[in-house]
């Protein structure tokens, strides 16, 4: 698993400057269909984030009060799910979509990603991913940052503008 997703986080294109949304808008491109990132005001137990795979479209649902830096990893998270192909899985969880979303229907729905326990194969091989893919684009905007100051470029990856004194 590691070798395998070490290589798809090296050899994927990363839109530069990153941003965790250019990366969902680039992957709904190449895969030729959709991708909605929506807020939703999740709290414990449900999980911060979760992907929703329908006919239509897929939905990456967020956590509405989190940072900024919380947003991207999950929103990074739910990608490495739709790389690694685990919205292709058998449509089992898809009774609980009415509890976690009353505005999507069961058969509407194929397939809902969203755990809260780690332990399981599919999420360690997304967060496995997605941290690997956020390791490569820290690495990349501060090797190519045309003499922007390191804490600017910290900054700018978590959505945020660092005053740097002159």
């Amino acid at each position: 698993m590691w070798q395998r997703n070490r290589r798809a986080a090296q050899t994927m294109e990363l839109p530069r400057p990153f941003s965790a949304e250019a990366l969902v808008e680039a992957l709904a491109e190449r895969r030729g269909r959709p991708i909605e990132i929506l807020t939703a005001p999740l709290s414990a137990p449900a999980p911060c984030g979760l992907l929703v795979a329908t006919d239509r479209a897929d939905y990456i649902v967020c956590t509405a009060d989190t940072t900024a830096l919380h947003r991207q990893h999950i929103l990074l998270h739910e990608v490495a799910h739709l790389l690694c192909g685990h919205d292709r899985l058998a449509p089992s969880e898809a009774a609980s979509v009415p509890l976690l979303l009353p505005g999507f229907s069961a058969e509407f729905v194929r397939r809902v990603l969203g755990r809260t326990v780690y332990s399981q194969p599919q999420e360690q091989e997304a967060e496995l991913l997605a941290s690997l893919i956020l390791r490569r684009a820290l690495r990349e905007d501060a090797s190519g940052s045309g003499g922007v100051p390191p804490c600017e470029r910290a900054g700018s990856l978590i959505g945020v503008r660092t005053a740097v004194p002159e």
